[in-house]
């Protein structure tokens, strides 16, 4: 038997603001990754942090809100090989504090509620798919992987 490589993947965390049934979506620009595209909330796990703390922390850099940990509520992970392995998970929310904002206007063009039942074609592939599933009420998906 041959040596076995353990596997290593990025972990990303994902935010959904939720409010009337609609979730807010970013803009991208300038970031070369899915310019023009709309996305969540979301970006990388460092070293030395929780996952809740990730997600917290995205918000904050991202839209200007704080998010209590008891207040982001897991929904879905995904399990990810389309463009480089990854894993991430996906936290919901109805209460965060202070007004969501364009923290980042360098690269997101702007901020928008979307319907979850109707969201945006162009959306980040692998995002809209999570939320959809999600909200069909599976907490785990896998793309990209042939076995």
């Amino acid at each position: 038997m041959g040596k076995v490589t353990r596997a290593t993947a990025i972990v990303d965390a994902h935010v959904l603001l939720v409010r009337d049934a609609h979730v807010l979506l970013l803009k991208r620009q300038n970031t070369e990754f899915e310019d023009g595209k709309y996305c969540l909330i979301a970006g990388h796990l460092e070293s030395g942090e929780s996952i809740v703390h990730a997600a917290a922390r995205e918000a904050f850099e991202e839209v200007g809100i704080r998010i209590p940990a008891e207040n982001l509520r897991f929904a879905h992970v995904i399990h990810n090989n389309s463009g480089g392995h990854r894993i991430g998970l996906f936290f919901l929310t109805e209460h965060w504090i202070g007004k969501p904002s364009n923290s980042e206007p360098v690269k997101c063009s702007s901020l928008e509620w979307f319907p979850i039942d109707k969201l945006p074609l162009e959306m980040i592939d692998y995002q809209r798919e999570a939320v959809e599933r999600m909200f069909q009420g599976s907490l785990f998906s896998i793309r990209g992987w042939r076995r």
